[in-house]
């Protein structure tokens, strides 16, 4: 039984802690959503210094795609506020090398690629309010069936910034009809993790052509009766990266997040960086 199966078993005892270890001991390396219900979870851009400058502007312009949560200092590998101490290099599952604005390699740690002029920025991610829709009886599907959740490239434009520009990505999770505004109204207490969604209803009207097969993450079945609801993404960095052909970075791989010591419904409001 492998590290994900076991944690799964006693969430009582899998603390972010407990997990973060297990995930640098090389034992998790699977999407994390379900881990932890309730903590916030964070997506990752590192970029060298001289390109820092550009990634806070096009954070700061597309805020909802990119909770800005904590920016670490150039070649600084360790956590101050999410998780004081915890080491950026080897605590999320699996990254993503990019070089020339394509993923050259999905490592499970980056230990080797590490550079003293290398910035970290961590982004709200949704996994952080799955848990307050599960609680208000609203299903989340990828996480009942085990899979990562579904996330596309749309048609509008994320607001570009310097040299960095791209589109804008979303998560979805169906709904019934009738829950739609609840679904709504639950997430937009969660600012920090992408708020309310973008888009409810034909994927058409935002660019998606089709649900089945998703830019990133898995497929999840959408039922009679529900509607796609869509979320604004963390993973919307990676593809201003991929347009814009940044020479070397390293992100999360989708779906594969920083999980914090930090319960979601603290950060509303709350100024970490």
């Amino acid at each position: 039984m492998g590290g994900t199966e076991k944690l799964y078993q006693n969430q009582a005892a899998a603390t972010p802690a407990l997990v973060r270890t297990a995930i640098a001991r090389g034992e998790i390396n699977t999407p994390t959503a379900g881990l932890c219900p309730g903590y916030a979870q964070a997506n990752l851009v590192i970029l060298p210094q001289e390109w820092a400058f550009d990634f806070l502007l096009f954070a700061l312009r597309n805020r909802q795609a990119c909770p800005l949560l904590e920016v670490l200092d150039p070649g600084e590998p360790f956590l101050r506020v999410l998780a004081p101490g915890a080491d950026v290099r080897d605590t999320l599952p699996r990254y993503r090398v990019w070089r020339q604005g394509r993923v050259v390699e999905e490592p499970t740690d980056i230990h080797q690629y590490w550079r003293e002029d290398l910035v970290s920025f961590f982004l709200g991610c949704s996994f952080g309010f799955d848990e307050a829709l599960a609680q208000a009886g609203l299903p989340v599907r990828h996480r009942d069936l085990g899979r990562n959740v579904p996330m596309y490239r749309t048609g509008l434009p994320a607001a570009p910034a310097g040299r960095l520009a791209g589109p804008l990505v979303v998560s979805m999770r169906p709904m019934p009809a009738h829950l739609v505004d609840k679904a709504r109204k639950v997430s937009e207490r969660y600012g920090e993790s992408h708020g309310g969604p973008v888009h409810a209803g034909d994927p058409a009207q935002i660019g998606v052509a089709e649900l089945e097969g998703p830019h990133y993450g898995e497929s999840v079945p959408v039922e009679e009766g529900e509607v796609p609801v869509f979320w604004a993404c963390g993973v919307t960095p990676q593809a201003a990266l991929e347009q814009s052909g940044v020479e070397f970075a390293i992100t999360h791989a989708p779906g594969h997040m920083f999980i914090s010591d930090l319960r979601a419904d603290e950060l509303n409001g709350k100024t970490l960086i």
